[in-house]
């Protein structure tokens, strides 16, 4: 695994002005104290803000994210998720100059082949793959990070979480929060609430202990609406990973790849152990 997925990994334990109908001179100074008003309650009211900005954003229906990495590894990833009853993800993640898609549709994983590779795949620009596949490959810790909800159940699965106090993120006003605890917390808490295996876990307290990493930093920070707008996941040596969330329940279209530029993963796999053993 490399060093950007265990960054990924550690971070999916991580983590509009409200509307008011009116008239007349004093609709402004109305918003404005609705507004206030809510943001003191994300300030003061800690535990319940957390279980309602949870409960709210468990509501969303489609939002989108950017993915910024930096430390030994740095990467960019633009995010699109649709959340309803068929759940369909795409990612597009620049790393070291190369660009490449995937795109999560039901249980199903479909990578864009680099355009040198096609020939390898008949000539096909998309490999398709089942989530056990996708998986194996960390695609699905890419989507758990990615997931607005997780985020906010890990501050209220860990001891110590504090506020910051108000800020601004991309011209909406937030309340910050903050929570540092040990990597053995940090992990304890990533077993408890995901399906990672203790292999993976193994893999990112192994990175930790290679780079010194005994603490980990969470911060989030959370609308008037009650929406994560910003996340953030601060491990050391190992990095920084920051997501900021936009155009929530804004319409979202992630189609399936035509099934003529679709290659199986399975088969592919199975014709390239074929040619091996033909030339050994």
């Amino acid at each position: 695994m490399s060093r950007w997925k265990n960054i990924a990994v550690l971070a999916a334990a991580t983590a509009s002005a409200v509307a008011v109908t009116g008239c007349g001179p004093s609709t402004a100074s109305q918003e404005a104290a609705q507004q206030s008003s809510v943001l003191e309650l994300l300030a003061n009211d800690l535990q319940g803000s957390l279980q309602e900005a949870a409960d709210r954003t468990g509501e969303v229906e489609t939002v989108r994210a950017t993915m910024v990495g930096s430390g030994p590894e740095d990467f960019e990833m633009q995010i699109a998720m649709d959340l309803r009853d068929s759940v369909s993800v795409e990612m597009v993640m620049e790393m070291e100059g190369e660009v490449t898609t995937v795109r999560m549709i039901d249980s199903v994983a479909y990578v864009e082949i680099p355009e040198a590779e096609h020939e390898l795949a008949d000539g096909k620009r998309w490999m398709k793959m089942d989530f056990s596949a996708a998986a194996e490959m960390g695609i699905d810790e890419q989507m758990r990070d990615a997931d607005p909800v997780q985020q906010v159940k890990t501050l209220l699965g860990l001891e110590g979480v504090t506020v910051v106090g108000e800020e601004t993120v991309d011209g909406v006003p937030t309340v910050h929060y903050s929570v540092t605890v040990t990597t053995e917390e940090h992990l304890a808490l990533l077993k408890e609430q995901t399906e990672l295996d203790s292999g993976d876990l193994g893999n990112v307290a192994g990175q930790a202990a290679k780079y010194g990493v005994t603490e980990i930093k969470t911060e989030l920070w959370i609308d008037e609406q009650y929406w994560p707008r910003r996340a953030r996941v601060t491990m050391g040596e190992m990095g920084v990973m920051t997501i900021d969330y936009t155009d929530y329940n804004e319409p979202v279209t992630i189609e399936t790849p035509p099934a003529a530029e679709t290659t199986d993963f399975a088969e592919l796999l199975g014709d390239l152990g074929e040619e091996l053993g033909t030339t050994t």
